[in-house]
């Protein structure tokens, strides 16, 4: 795909010690950020990511792991280490997470074209002091840019509950395009149902929100309208990397239809629900491939083309 817009994502990259009942640990690479880049790549998108690696074994096997889809890494050379997830599969596949994290991107040093379209979220945007960082480089490119925002909430780590909000708030006020599970949902607003959610926050600047429901598909909001999608039946091996996949793949049918970049921002502001279904649709089918094995291995293009021939499409 020789033509494709340049693509920045921005954030952590976390090496994903995986255990499983009765299993040896197994470690992947892994990180919110990291794997929407991975999968942007893997669906032929020129990608390059900005994070924090170490100069330590899980930190080379992350690096390899993203070089190896043809993502670009950029790092801000502090040498701190390689953040760690311990992640827990019950005989479902269901995960649970415990952290080692710290992260404090500095400056880094970025050459070459201005990217189209800026991806962020998860733990940098949550953390200080690195989200500071992250913060005002989205601000710095977003005249030039669109940007797409997923909060992936990781409750052990967000801190103060209200803080969190209204940084996440910030991130979404920033963003043309809001990726969220209904459970990320639950935690930021307990008291209020996704749809009053998505509701208020694409008053606040985004042109769409996507909701996930795992094995219940996910919606799409537009101001006044939503289109849904179930999922296809998968047999899964585990749903580390879900809700990435589904962001990359999202992202990788926006980008066919010519809605990233800021010439792409008009027509985002008038997307109708049939487009909004492809997409939809692109971002089910990309999950549905990941969680059908075991880490966070997103489809390449022909995977993902297969999915789309055996998928569902949307419900109005």
């Amino acid at each position: 795909m020789p033509d494709s817009p340049a693509l920045l994502v921005i954030g952590e990259c976390v090496a994903d010690i995986v255990r499983m009942p009765g299993a040896p640990d197994r470690t992947h690479p892994g990180g919110s950020p990291a794997n929407v880049a991975y999968g942007l790549a893997r669906l032929g998108r020129r990608t390059t990511l900005i994070t924090q690696l170490g100069p330590d074994p899980n930190g080379r096997l992350i690096k390899d792991h993203l070089e190896s889809a043809g993502v670009r890494v950029l790092t801000d050379g502090s040498g701190a280490p390689t953040p760690t997830a311990t992640v827990g599969l019950d005989d479902a596949g269901r995960a649970t997470y415990g952290f080692e994290i710290t992260w404090t991107l500095g400056p880094v040093e970025r050459a070459g074209e201005p990217p189209r379209h800026v991806h962020t979220g998860s733990l940098a945007t949550a953390l200080d002091p690195g989200a500071g960082t992250v913060l005002d480089l989205v601000r710095s490119l977003r005249d030039g840019s669109t940007v797409s925002y997923d909060p992936n909430v990781r409750p052990a780590l967000m801190g103060d509950h209200a803080r969190a909000v209204r940084r996440a708030e910030s991130c979404v006020a920033l963003s043309d395009v809001v990726k969220a599970s209904d459970e990320d949902l639950r935690w930021l607003y307990p008291d209020e149902s996704p749809e009053e959610t998505a509701g208020r926050w694409l008053r606040s600047g985004p042109a769409v929100v996507l909701v996930t429901r795992g094995a219940a598909g996910a919606t799409a909001f537009l101001p006044g309208s939503a289109v849904s999608t179930g999922a296809p039946p998968v047999r899964i091996a585990d749903t580390v990397g879900a809700g990435d996949a589904f962001m990359s793949g999202a992202l990788h049918a926006l980008a066919s239809h010519g809605l990233l970049g800021a010439e792409g921002r008009a027509g985002l502001r008038s997307l109708d629900t049939t487009l909004l279904g492809d997409v939809l649709r692109h971002a089910v089918a990309s999950a549905a491939v990941t969680v059908a094995r075991a880490g966070a291995l997103p489809p390449d293009r022909k995977e993902l083309a297969a999915a789309l021939a055996g998928g569902s499409g949307p419900d109005r």
